[in-house]
């Protein structure tokens, strides 16, 4: 990172071939910095914390007016204060940060714990920054609100198993949920005995487990048609 409007600093990071450009958010409105940062159209993760939405527009306008491509960009909803409450979190800012300037999202974090983290992650975050520490106890403004080696290491598993949750939007039946299919659902059966001829009713007919007969969506389909052979209470019905 660079701060303040340092392009000799900026430079030498660039001279030592840096790929990825982390903006801190208090250089946000620093409009050179940016300017010079936009020409190396590298990756850029601009943090948008105290920023408003016209702020953190103009500052993507300078970097891509100055040859960063839009999809090189990632904007973190952040909140500056150590530790953040969570009533400033904002988390919904995520989906209005990529649906008014279509760049990647992400998220850094400045509250205690790591629930922040991983609820963002589910709202689409592809980066997460969070500050870690060898102790939460040491003075500073950042240790208070930073992670443990143990809670860090819990967060990137976590964060893991959530991308791994997050699926597809294809709702299907999955396949470790195939075996529940006859087991959870009810087929349509005798509830008395029932001669062949009787006509199908309330009376007769009712709903149990397995599911492996003729499933309840046909059973408004049944109720008036007659059997076709005599059966006993709790078997399946066949039409």
């Amino acid at each position: 990172l660079t701060t303040a409007f340092d392009t000799v600093g900026l430079r030498h990071l660039k001279s030592l071939n840096f790929k990825t450009f982390k903006v801190p958010s208090g250089e946000i409105i620093n409009h050179p910095y940016l300017k010079l940062l936009g020409s190396f159209k590298s990756k850029v993760i601009l943090s948008t914390g105290m920023a408003n939405m016209k702020e953190i527009d103009d500052a993507i306008q300078i970097l891509t007016s100055n040859g960063t491509p839009l999809k090189n960009i990632t904007l973190l909803q952040c909140n500056t204060a150590y530790p953040t409450p969570f009533e400033d979190v904002n988390l919904r800012v995520l989906e209005k940060l990529k649906s008014s300037f279509g760049t990647n999202i992400g998220y850094s974090d400045h509250t205690l714990g790591i629930e922040a983290s991983l609820a963002a992650v589910a709202l689409g975050a592809s980066i997460i920054e969070k500050h870690f520490t060898i102790s939460t106890k040491f003075a500073g403004p950042d240790h208070k609100a930073s992670l443990s080696p143990n809670l860090l290491s819990e967060l990137v598993k976590s964060i893991r198993n959530i991308e791994i949750a997050m699926g597809s939007d294809i709702k299907k039946v999955t396949k470790s949920e195939k075996p529940n299919l006859i087991i959870a659902r009810q087929s349509i059966v005798a509830s008395v005995n029932i001669k062949k001829g009787d006509k199908f009713t309330q009376n007769n007919i009712t709903l149990k487990r397995p599911g492996s007969g003729l499933p309840p969506s046909k059973y408004e389909k049944i109720l008036g048609k007659k059997a076709k052979k005599n059966f006993l209470p709790d078997d399946f019905i066949i039409i």
